[in-house]
């Protein structure tokens, strides 16, 4: 019988994968409508959001989708993000500075609270809560 702790690691696990795919499909389709990055559609800078993208990918892949390993990767996603936003703060687009702190920082806030979901989930998995 599943105890209260481990339907709380299983919810944060379940948390986690929402919230990661969430941000991923908000990225793509926001790059897809109006790029991210540059002053147009198709500008080729836009491309780094798909390493970003990628960058989670393959970590969950190496981590064989494991919370622990969820964890690291979808940290490592944050801060490619980050530098993906400092990027796009030295490169010619039409958003202020501000628009482009703020919507970065989202996302980077999204991939970094889905890691400590993926955390608590290892962490209450670790435990035999999970």
């Amino acid at each position: 019988m599943m105890g209260l702790r481990d339907l709380r690691g299983d919810i944060a696990y379940r948390f986690g994968i929402g919230l990661a795919l969430t941000a991923a499909f908000v990225i793509v389709w926001m790059n897809a409508a109006a790029g991210l990055m540059g002053i147009e559609d198709d500008d080729p800078a836009n491309l780094l959001y798909a390493g970003v993208l990628g960058i989670g990918l393959v970590g969950a892949i190496i981590a064989r989708f494991q919370p622990g390993g969820l964890a690291r990767a979808l940290f490592a996603t944050a801060l490619a993000h980050a530098v993906v936003g400092g990027i796009a703060l030295s490169y010619p687009n039409t958003a202020s500075p501000v628009q482009i702190g703020l919507l970065h920082g989202l996302f980077v806030a999204l991939f970094a609270v889905a890691g400590f979901l993926f955390r608590y989930a290892a962490a209450a998995e670790v435990q035999g809560f999970g």
